[in-house]
């Protein structure tokens, strides 16, 4: 058990044993103040009828007939007071007393005590002592084994007695009862809490396989919450452990073939003099690719890294045109098309810079895998209604299967309907997926009905965007 445990169940333990002892403590002396009271005064039939007969008395003959029948009923111990507490015939009677005779009266007129009103506008508080039998026939007492001894008389009555005994054996069911609530109580908030420094402890150890939900079982509380958000931040911690692990060897793998091939043309160079001008031309394209492939991991990292965009209004359809009139330039020499459709227009708050590259990307993505005689269509589109525009581009190749239109965005992954064929990096979709999301946009692909894959970009508008 830990520490944690043990300050849960003191502390548990304690409030639930003040809590007991207060209650017990409260109805002993509410018991204890009725068993005076019962002590003090008649409640049986006798009592009634004294009461009846006095209620008569002040009704029909006032005060005065009132203090004759306590006269005469000076062997029964009558007594009636004022609103002052002073009994109609003088005699003393305890402050203690008149406050609970007070209280009894005021509930309930059918006990002992009765509140009475005469006809001369008098109010009297009458009540019966309670006759004190002798010492041996007293119940409890010496003949029945009176263990608390005689009661002595007072003014108003009997003298109360000791009253209830305080019953300890329910005191110490409560106790242990609350005893066994503490322990479970404790266990069950100590319990996840040790299950959740298992779980970290394991993580920094470097498991990140390591799971708190299921110890968790069907709780549905903020220790549950917690363990739920520890799971899925080890799992965005090992997903993203694994991409990097997977982004090194594709990293690798990719810089193995351009080294070796730039390896064979130095040594075709010293071998064969004559051939330099060929070996250099091979080693400057392979020193391209290998530029142009550590570029696009740079740009890759930054994105990923959470650096900061400076942002500035961009129009959309200028960007389109810009970057179609550079495809065309490129595909009509593949006897392939850019075409170019507006509908609005579109302004956006984002890197000049960064937007160019991630649409220039798409576009020479669609134009490499568009069939000869077939043109790539660029569509620039305003959706004020969603607060957003897009921009489409599509393409008539091969398309990509279903089930990889959510995998080409990866780095370094291809489609394996064009893998083959292929001579980028498979960077180019990943990096304008990078650049879209920076912008507060999203990017989908899907396949079109007539053919192809279309892949359409959607960013936020422009505050300053016309209406």
């Amino acid at each position: 058990m830990g520490r944690l445990f043990w300050k849960f169940f003191i502390l548990i333990w304690l409030a639930q044993l003040v809590s007991v002892l207060g209650i017990s403590g409260a109805i002993w002396l509410k018991d204890r103040d009725a068993a005076r009271h019962a002590e003090v005064i008649e409640s049986g039939p006798r009592a009634g009828m004294a009461l009846d007969a006095a209620e008569i008395a002040l009704r029909y003959g006032g005060s005065d007939a009132l203090r004759d029948l306590l006269q005469q009923q000076r062997r029964e111990q009558m007594f009636a007071l004022d609103a002052d507490g002073r009994d109609l015939l003088g005699r003393p009677v305890d402050a203690a007393l008149l406050a609970s005779l007070r209280q009894t009266s005021g509930r309930d007129d059918r006990g002992g005590v009765r509140q009475l009103h005469g006809k001369d506008g008098s109010s009297w508080l009458v009540y019966l002592k309670r006759h004190e039998p002798p010492p041996g026939m007293r119940p409890g007492g010496p003949l029945l084994g009176d263990f608390r001894g005689p009661r002595p008389p007072g003014p108003g009555g009997p003298g109360p007695g000791p009253g209830p005994r305080f019953h300890y054996m329910p005191v110490l069911y409560a106790m242990l009862a609350s005893l066994l609530a503490a322990l479970l109580l404790a266990r069950h908030f100590a319990r996840p809490i040790r299950n959740l420094r298992t779980a970290f402890d394991a993580a920094a150890s470097g498991n990140l396989e390591a799971r708190i939900g299921p110890a968790m079982g069907r709780r549905r509380d903020e220790l549950n919450d917690l363990g739920r958000d520890f799971d899925r931040m080890a799992a965005q911690l090992q997903a993203s452990m694994n991409s990097q692990k997977r982004l090194l060897h594709d990293v690798s793998h990719e810089l193995r073939s351009p080294l070796a091939r730039l390896q064979v043309a130095i040594g075709l160079a010293r071998q064969r003099p004559e051939r330099v001008d060929a070996s250099l031309d091979r080693i400057e394209r392979e020193s391209a690719r290998m530029n142009a492939l550590i570029g696009g991991l740079l740009t890759l990292s930054r994105l990923e890294s959470g650096a900061g965009v400076e942002r500035e209004e961009v129009s959309l359809n200028e960007l389109a045109e810009v970057i179609a009139e550079d495809a065309r330039f490129e595909a009509q020499s593949a006897g392939k098309d850019i075409r170019l459709e507006e509908a609005g227009q579109a302004m956006v708050r984002s890197g000049a810079e960064l937007l160019h590259s991630a649409l220039e990307n798409v576009v020479r993505n669609a134009m490499h895998y568009t069939a000869p005689g077939t043109a790539v269509r660029i569509r620039v589109e305003r959706d004020a209604a969603a607060g957003q525009a897009c921009v489409t581009v599509c393409d008539h190749g091969p398309g990509v299967p279903e089930a990889e239109l959510e995998t080409i965005f990866r780095p370094f992954v291809q489609s394996s309907a064009s893998s083959k064929s292929a001579e980028g990096f498979g960077l180019g979709l990943a990096i304008a997926e990078r650049i879209v999301k920076a912008h507060g946009g999203a990017i989908r692909a899907a396949n079109a009905a007539e053919g192809g894959l279309c892949i359409t970009i959607c960013l936020p508008l422009s505050a300053a965007a016309p209406a």
